[in-house]
């Protein structure tokens, strides 16, 4: 837009020029005359030239630090410091144990656990259940032993897992009416 406009600015002086050229003037005009327009254009040529070459030789101009150096700076040392092991496997096997017996402690002792047996279980049932023949839920039997939260896991685990050892042998019945509902057991009716 801009060179489009400097174009037209351009062509309206040149046919403002030619126009007092060829014109013939008056001698109380008051304007400059021809002669002194193209001395005048002629000179803001020049100086648009003059620009122009200044304007490229700024560029062309090599510059620090990438096509010309400075001389005398000080270049900066650069220590590099390596470290050099030398070990064997023995060396790092016997470093390593040495730092973790310090961060083990060196008493041990894991919490005790009451856990019931299969065989208790499967007595604890086959005693409660006896000759009963009427469906009872399996937690009913289950109350007095369920004191503790740590004792609840294995007491259930150990009772489910010998009520179902008694049903594999044919001794009790179980079934469970509901999901995830209570299980009922019963002595199993012999034939």
């Amino acid at each position: 837009m801009e060179v489009a406009a400097d174009y037209l600015v351009m062509a309206a002086w040149l046919a403002y020029l030619k126009s007092r050229l060829m014109v013939p003037q008056a001698a109380g005009d008051g304007e400059p005359s021809g002669e002194m327009l193209a001395a005048m254009l002629a000179l803001r040529l020049k100086r648009l030239e003059a620009m122009r070459t200044a304007a490229s030789r700024l560029m062309n101009r090599p510059r620090l630090g990438f096509q010309v150096y400075a001389r005398g700076e000080p270049e900066p040392i650069e220590i590099r410091r390596r470290s050099l092991w030398e070990a064997s496997l023995y060396d790092l096997l016997k470093a390593y144990a040495s730092q973790r017996e310090r961060s083990v402690q060196p008493e041990y002792s894991p919490k005790l656990r009451t856990v019931w047996s299969l065989q208790d279980a499967r007595d604890m049932l086959t005693r409660m259940i006896g000759d009963s023949g009427d469906w009872v839920s399996l937690d009913s039997y289950l109350v007095d032993y369920l004191a503790t939260p740590a004792e609840r896991a294995t007491v259930r685990a150990s009772t489910f897992a010998s009520s179902l050892e008694l049903v594999r042998q044919g001794e009790i019945d179980i079934r469970q009416t509901q999901t995830f509902g209570p299980l009922f057991v019963r002595r199993r009716s012999k034939p």
